[in-house]
């Protein structure tokens, strides 16, 4: 997507970051949680109502006729809109006090006519609390995105400036708004590593979709077509589905993306599914996902998960849903890396020594809006000899270290810049030995490859600054977050130890006393 002045958040700077400033200063004293669905509803409106124009005008011109039947859009992906749901409609009565009532009463119309959205629109702008003067000003503000676009022109940059919107909230949001966006350089690192060009993509908790638009986009940008990926995704939270049925049909992505209460562990909505590519950000250590009523589950191939924590519960219902040669991308807390509590270290030795560990990124801190945790991802292989023109890689593990990447956009994020992205993207395409990327070689203080006894000989932690070693460079000439972060990983290690040595010695005391 070539844009002149591209932020991290791959819009055009000048464009969309002030329309949300101007869309952020209607909100008022609206909590920014409230005011997503209005704003984010209102750019889906547009988005469908400006699709269904475009095609109305070109079957006007072809056949009148067939301009009034419904199976004529649905035939080229696009909604039907009724007349008086049409952007047009709302945006001549947007000053009027009912508008609420008509922007609702148009959401209803779009979901009677079209299956796929039964459930998904907001249909709440009629409540009193919502200032009507407020929408109005709104609408007006929305009807000048793409005004002079058409077509499929006018759809991509509804596209980016939805996508850039569920960013800037998720920022104003905190740490609830990380729940349903992972942030845009997160998932172009997940994606430029995968390469997902074809097959069957998944996503077990899929937020608000960004995973998906992220691997649309790639296909596009290297020449790909888009029917030739399929996209499947589940989510518990009912609000976030809502969110990314939105966000996926604002890009014109055909998915099946299914919501229930219970989530992926206990109501696995995709039992028979087997991916080529999955790409997740599961919640970080959570400890309410009920592991006490799945003791026994065919997914545990390496050991069943502690009740207390879901970390190893997400890495293996993800390789359980790995076709043959399929490849999985993870984001997880830096702790899963090593931790050694209730039989995490034993599941984790198991992975290793069945070789479905190919590589492990740590990645930079305070990335992410919902938590300070540091994080790192984990990439998984069914097959690391898959015949594809790849090397054999079996017995061996990539380390990357990327913690002194990317740089700060404020007080308290930072973010990958592209050609960080880039560089770490490449250095696993050489070490898979992709035909047509450079020779892979170890590079002191950010990668190693390592091998299957080397990871036996630091007790199976799969901490990258274990093996990677130190940069040629005087620990002077380190930032002392950086030093920090090295240590605070080295401690963490050496509690891991301690605790194991601790256990070992009231083994070795009780055997003794009986």
């Amino acid at each position: 997507m070539a844009t002149n002045d591209t932020n991290k958040n791959g819009g055009n700077l000048g464009f969309e970051a002030e329309m949300f400033k101007a869309a952020d200063k209607l909100r008022g004293n609206m909590e920014p949680s409230d005011y997503k669905h209005v704003a984010l509803g209102l750019i889906f409106l547009k988005y469908i109502s400006d699709a269904f124009e475009a095609r109305h005008k070109a079957l006007l011109a072809e056949d009148p006729q067939a301009a009034e039947d419904k199976d004529e859009y649905l035939a080229d992906n696009v909604f039907w809109v009724p007349k008086d749901a049409r952007w047009s409609h709302l945006q001549a009565n947007a000053k009027l006090p009912t508008i609420g009532t008509l922007i609702d009463d148009a959401m209803r119309a779009i979901e009677k006519d079209n299956e796929s959205l039964k459930g998904v629109l907001p249909k709440d702008y009629a409540r009193p609390a919502l200032n009507k003067v407020m929408l109005g000003e709104l609408i007006d503000l929305i009807s000048g995105i793409a005004l002079n676009e058409e077509g499929h022109a006018s759809r991509d940059i509804l596209g980016r400036v939805y996508e850039y919107f569920l960013g800037q909230f998720a920022g104003a949001e905190g740490k609830r708004g990380g729940e349903f966006y992972t942030p845009r350089s997160v998932v172009r690192v997940l994606v430029e590593m995968l390469e997902p060009y074809q097959g069957r993509i998944y996503d077990p908790c899929c937020g608000s979709g960004g995973m998906f638009v992220q691997s649309e986009k790639f296909v596009q940008e290297h020449g790909g077509r888009i029917g030739d990926i399929a996209i499947y995704g589940q989510e518990s939270n009912y609000v976030t589905w809502r969110l990314a049925k939105m966000n996926l049909a604002v890009r014109g992505i055909d998915s099946d993306i299914r919501w229930n209460n219970e989530g992926s562990f206990h109501k696995d909505e995709l039992r028979d599914l087997k991916a080529d590519y999955i790409l997740a950000n599961p919640p970080f250590n959570i400890s309410d996902w009920g592991g006490d009523r799945l003791r026994e589950d065919v997914r545990w191939k390496f050991g069943t998960p502690p009740v207390g924590n879901a970390n190893y519960a997400w890495l293996q219902h993800i390789v359980h849903h790995l076709a043959p040669n399929g490849t999985a991308g993870v984001v997880l807390a830096n702790g899963s890396m090593s931790s050694t509590q209730s039989g995490e270290g034993d599941i984790r030795r198991e992975m290793v020594e069945k070789d479905v560990v190919d590589c492990m990124v740590a990645l930079p801190g305070q990335l992410f809006y919902s938590t300070q945790i540091p994080a790192c991802l984990w990439f998984l292989a069914r097959n690391k000899n898959p015949g594809s023109g790849w090397r054999d890689r079996r017995g061996e593990v990539l380390f990357i270290d990327a913690r002194k990447l990317g740089v700060l956009v404020d007080r308290t994020r930072r973010e990958l810049e592209d050609s960080d992205v880039q560089r770490i993207a490449d250095t696993y395409h050489a070490w898979r030995g992709e035909p047509g990327a450079t020779k892979y070689v170890d590079i002191p203080g950010f990668c190693k490859s390592a091998s299957k006894k080397d990871v036996e000989g630091h007790d199976y932690v799969l901490t990258p600054g274990r093996y990677v070693g130190s940069r040629e460079s005087t620990e002077s000439e380190s930032p002392f977050d950086e030093r920090l972060a090295q240590l605070s990983d080295d401690l963490e290690i050496h509690f891991s130890e301690e605790a194991k040595l601790t256990q070992l010695i009231r083994t070795v005391v009780g055997a003794i006393k009986s």
